[in-house]
């Protein structure tokens, strides 16, 4: 699933607006609209912002490789 996917997914499954998103994080509900959109770039400083109000980490929602598995096994 691509990172603006898991964004709009998280934000549906907690029911939040976006401009309850955009007030939690410090942004107007219009650049976070922008963002959702794939109209705006974030920096890592927001993204973190945005993880906190979903309880996740940045990664988890923007980070779009995944690791094959024999990436998995040399990391553990």
């Amino acid at each position: 699933m691509a990172a603006l996917e898991k964004l709009i997914k998280m934000q549906s499954d907690t029911g939040l607006t976006y401009k309850e998103v955009a007030d939690q994080v410090g942004i107007t509900k219009e650049y976070y609209w922008m963002i959702v959109n794939g109209k705006r770039k974030l920096s890592y400083t927001l993204a973190v912002k945005i993880a906190k109000v979903f309880k996740t980490s940045p990664d988890f929602i923007f980070l779009e490789s995944e690791l094959t598995t024999s990436e998995q096994k040399e990391i553990s």
